[in-house]
């Protein structure tokens, strides 16, 4: 315990320190973005983004990775403040850290398994793109001296690593041209200009709504939707860290971690949020690698709010933009290309769908949601084939199934048969064949049940322990006239 406790915070404490700065400063301004998004005030999302930062530090499963408010958490919002208010927010948020609690007990990490490779690839690149359009506004039709910076930002961020390798680049992008701004009075968009920072601690209060199941009817619906969609991002952000960094994650711990940070939040005055795939690597690239990087993350940003928060409104946006459009640069997986070249076109068609649904909805749920679902349509197209051979010995006539006997593939079964077979040994061979459901028992049922009305004998053989239980439990041809024979 001990050993993994300094392995997890102390071994690679100056790293760790300085890419938590570096996350805290690129969080300030995509938590008052949120915030505004939502119909709520700058505060609500940095307190949040404060709040669920240091307790994920120390709850989630996943060390490095940075949770705060998000976008995808903040549009689910949208219709409960415009209509509620802030402490049905609240209430929700409460709610929704219960259920991703729940979830955590249950075993969560297995539902991330069953998420194809080509929908993460999609997952990946949907990100990237998201993460660039969303620095569009800073940066585009602003002012001349906006491209400059932004080309300086992006210069400093690709060139210097290569040569400075002890502080994030990033950090010294920030410092070295908000000083510039500073100093020589450049008209550019800032910080300051996103919302009104307040220099004040978040307050313990319990939200102002009736204890009573109306309420919970009003607040169910939106708990439910964003504790979904916040372990989905959480869950599939966490995998990709695990990817980058070669380490693995506690999923269930995570997700228990995600849900005591949402409850703590609002009872801080936060929104619900989850993991950000944006600030995560930039904490990542920055070198920020142990829980320590999410603990410096939260804790600097309540820093900079309440010491610096002067200052910080000075940022100037095409900084933050510049290392923002550097992330979504190093989050694309550019090998993507001769992937679609090389994949079976199923799985190129549902990782650019995935892509597709992500972009136009601004919404990670949907478009792995519908990725998924488009590829167990493609599995269950593929495993649906069946080959059902036929073969004349004597006075026998034996039919040898390939492939898997379930729902969707019972009518090609049926199908195969020659059903005007008279007086003849029917022997149905299951082999090399699978029976998985009780449709699949009900279409052998049919199978036999029409050969014995000809006159027919019928063995069924060759079936497998599973499908002989199955076909033992359900089938109703087991009599004298119907002989059983597995092998």
């Amino acid at each position: 315990m001990i050993k993994k406790l300094k392995t997890e915070w102390f071994s690679n404490v100056g790293s760790d320190t300085l890419a938590g700065i570096v996350v805290a400063l690129a969080l300030i301004p995509e938590a008052i973005s949120f915030s505004i998004i939502a119909g709520l005030d700058p505060m609500v999302g940095l307190y949040s983004s404060f709040c669920i930062a240091v307790i994920t530090a120390f709850a989630g499963g996943r060390p490095g990775m940075i949770s705060a408010a998000t976008g995808a958490m903040a549009l689910l919002m949208v219709p409960l403040v415009k209509q509620y208010g802030l402490d049905y927010l609240l209430a929700a948020t409460i709610l929704t850290g219960l259920i991703q609690f729940i979830f955590g007990l249950c075993k969560i990490d297995k539902a991330i398994k069953i998420i194809p490779r080509s929908v993460m690839i999609g997952f990946v690149n949907a990100l990237a793109i998201l993460i660039f359009m969303a620095q569009i506004p800073y940066y585009f039709g602003v002012s001349n001296m906006t491209y400059v910076f932004l080309a300086i930002t992006l210069l400093i961020v690709y060139t210097l690593p290569k040569v400075v390798k002890s502080v994030p680049a990033p950090l010294i992008a920030i410092v070295l041209l908000t000083a510039v701004s500073i100093f020589m009075n450049l008209d550019l968009r800032t910080v300051g200009n996103l919302g009104v920072i307040s220099k004040s601690l978040p307050k313990f209060f319990i939200p102002n709504v009736p204890f009573s199941i109306e309420t919970l009817a009003i607040i169910l619906p939106y708990s439910i939707a964003l504790s979904i969609v916040g372990l989905l991002e959480s869950l599939m952000t966490a995998s990709l860290l695990d990817d980058l960094t070669n380490t693995d994650s506690d999923k269930n711990k995570e997700a228990r971690g995600q849900g005591i940070a949402n409850i703590v939040a609002g009872f801080f005055g936060g929104m619900a949020g989850c993991a950000m795939i944006g600030q995560s690597m930039i904490n990542i690239k920055s070198g920020g690698r142990g829980r320590l990087s999410t603990f410096v993350a939260g804790v600097f940003l309540m820093f900079l709010i309440i010491v610096l928060g002067d200052y910080v409104v000075k940022i100037p946006m095409p900084v933050l933009a510049g290392i923002m459009i550097m992330v979504s640069i190093g989050t694309f997986d550019w090998s993507t290309f001769s992937y679609l070249k090389k994949a079976p076109k199923s799985d190129a068609f549902v990782m650019l769908m995935t892509v597709l649904i992500v972009v136009a909805t601004h919404d990670l749920s949907k478009g792995v949601i519908a990725g998924v679902l488009l590829s167990a349509l493609f599995f269950i197209a593929k495993v649906s084939k069946i080959k059902v051979i036929e073969q004349k010995e004597n006075n026998n006539t034996l039919f040898t199934i390939e492939g898997f006997v379930f729902f969707a593939s019972v009518h090609g079964f049926l199908e195969s048969f020659d059903f005007t077979i008279k007086d003849s040994n029917i022997i149905i061979d299951f082999s090399n064949a699978h029976v998985l459901d009780c449709s699949a028992v009900g279409s052998v049922d049919k199978a036999v049940i029409k050969y014995r009305a000809n006159n027919n004998t019928v063995i069924v053989r060759g079936l497998n322990g599973p499908s002989k239980n199955l076909i033992d439990s359900l089938a109703i041809y087991h009599d004298e006239n119907a002989e059983l024979a597995a092998h």
